[in-house]
């Protein structure tokens, strides 16, 4: 019977899945033909569309000739986000690593030393672009969240009081129009020479919004550890930083680790607003290579769903990747 009921279901769905079946591979084209797509049109999908305009998706406005930086900053920030994965390499030194090769991205991106040209941060957009604000605005947003949770639980009324305000504040508003207010606002409140650019302005509003998150998530972590495992190391002669730091901290990030990782995965996916304040990441990207374009701007459907398929795999890597975070770290020696 069981047996039955799978083949039923199997059928079912492949009887569901061949009209995309069909559109998306069967009939499809493959190739930068624009006559082959019109010809295509309403049967098959025209991924030539792909073919034809991924430098622009991928790299946005930067400088055809200079691709070639943001193609290997892209590699670097994903082969650390990989490699942080890794049980073996949750240690300071690679803390330490990390933050250089993060900072050797930003630096081949921005150029203007060792024979690099400068380019500005206006003509930086697609995929190095999103990796850049999602992973900066992670980075600032940790710290700053264990500080707003260990606070909100603090025996101090005003340092409690204050953790409590920002996150409900926080909270209470859309990231659209934090960014709004940190790309326009903001600028108006200073001189003109003291103007930052705006792409720190992003990162940092993006960082402290997804801060008053994680402080929430941290601080459910923190409620999970038995209060005997604070006791007990103050017991043993630490003082209240060590056991925060060494005995309760870790464990409450294991226990709130699942609900860390949604978030990170939500500050990814929300990265695609910074379009709206004229930063052309992924979706930006896309509508910068289409929007110009009259003879392939119909093709639009095949592109969204393109730029979708690859938001679905750093999601789907991070979500898998947690779990090799959950595995306890091997001991050294």
């Amino acid at each position: 019977m069981p047996r039955k009921r799978t083949l039923l279901w199997s059928l079912l769905v492949a009887l569901l899945l061949w009209p995309v079946i069909n559109w998306g591979l069967l009939h499809a084209v493959w190739t930068p033909d624009l006559e082959a797509c019109r010809a295509a049109r309403g049967l098959g999908a025209c991924w030539g569309v792909i073919a034809e305009k991924h430098r622009v998706l991928f790299f946005g406005r930067y400088p055809y000739a200079e691709q070639w930086r943001p193609l290997l900053a892209t590699a670097i920030i994903v082969g650390l986000l990989a490699a942080a994965c890794r049980p073996r390499f949750r240690n300071p030194g690679f803390a330490g690593v990390a933050g250089l090769g993060l900072l050797l991205a930003v630096l081949l991106m921005a150029g203007g030393f060792a024979g690099l040209s400068a380019v500005p941060t206006k003509l930086w957009g697609g995929l190095p672009l999103t990796l850049l604000v999602s992973l900066g605005g992670t980075l600032l947003a940790f710290p700053l969240a264990v500080l707003l949770a260990l606070a909100r639980r603090s025996s101090l009324p005003m340092l409690r009081l204050s953790a409590t305000l920002y996150i409900e504040l926080v909270r209470g508003v859309p990231l659209i129009s934090l960014l709004f207010m940190a790309a326009f606002l903001f600028p108006l409140m200073l001189p003109p020479d003291w103007r930052p650019d705006i792409l720190p302005r992003v990162i940092l509003t993006i960082a402290g919004f997804a801060a008053a998150y994680l402080a929430e998530v941290i601080r459910g972590g923190l409620q999970a550890v038995p209060p005997g495992q604070y006791v007990a190391a103050l017991a043993i002669g630490l003082t209240r930083w060590q056991a925060m730091r060494h005995v309760v901290l870790p464990q409450a990030l294991r226990h709130a680790l699942p609900a860390l990782v949604n978030s990170f995965i939500g500050i990814f996916k929300d990265s695609s607003l910074i379009s709206i304040v004229s930063l052309h990441e992924l979706t930006g990207a896309l509508s910068i290579a289409l929007g110009g374009d009259a003879d392939w701007r119909s093709f639009y459907l095949e592109a969204y769903l393109f730029i979708a398929l690859i938001y679905w795999c750093f999601c789907f890597a991070l979500s898998r990747a947690s779990r090799q975070l959950e595995q306890p770290r091997p001991a050294s020696g």
